[in-house]
């Protein structure tokens, strides 16, 4: 497996990093995603996607704080994702960005692991699948 970064972006509140993981790109924010720095998360997503990545695991574990402009890029990559076969799947969540996806519903329609490792140990479990 490939643990090499593939590339970040970073403002003052925000870094995000991205590697690749099997046939997972995996997208780990740091900081606070908000209005000011929702296009820091939403580039990189884009660049998966475009890369031919349809499953993209979003390690929450660092993310401190998500606005509902945050929470729009990721329905966004979620809709994007899926229309190629794929989805976003969200890990270690803490519990203040937790709150802001079961209040506004958005927990339902996303696949949540309680980690990282979870979240890609489950990605082998479908690709060994028949389809």
């Amino acid at each position: 497996m490939d643990r090499g970064t593939v590339g970040s972006a970073q403002s003052g509140r925000l870094l995000v990093e991205v590697r690749e993981e099997g046939s997972s790109a995996v997208v780990t924010p740091a900081g606070e995603l908000d209005h000011h720095t929702a296009d820091l998360l939403r580039e990189p997503l884009e660049d998966c996607l475009d890369k031919g990545f349809s499953r993209l695991v979003v390690d929450c574990s660092r993310l401190e704080f998500c606005d509902s402009t945050g929470l729009n890029v990721l329905l966004g990559a979620r809709l994007k994702a899926e229309a190629a076969g794929g989805g976003v799947h969200l890990a270690g969540m803490l519990p203040a960005v937790a709150r802001v996806f079961e209040i506004t519903g958005a927990s339902a329609v996303f696949t949540l692991h309680d980690s990282l490792d979870a979240a890609l140990a489950d990605g082998v479990d479908q690709a060994d699948k028949p389809g």
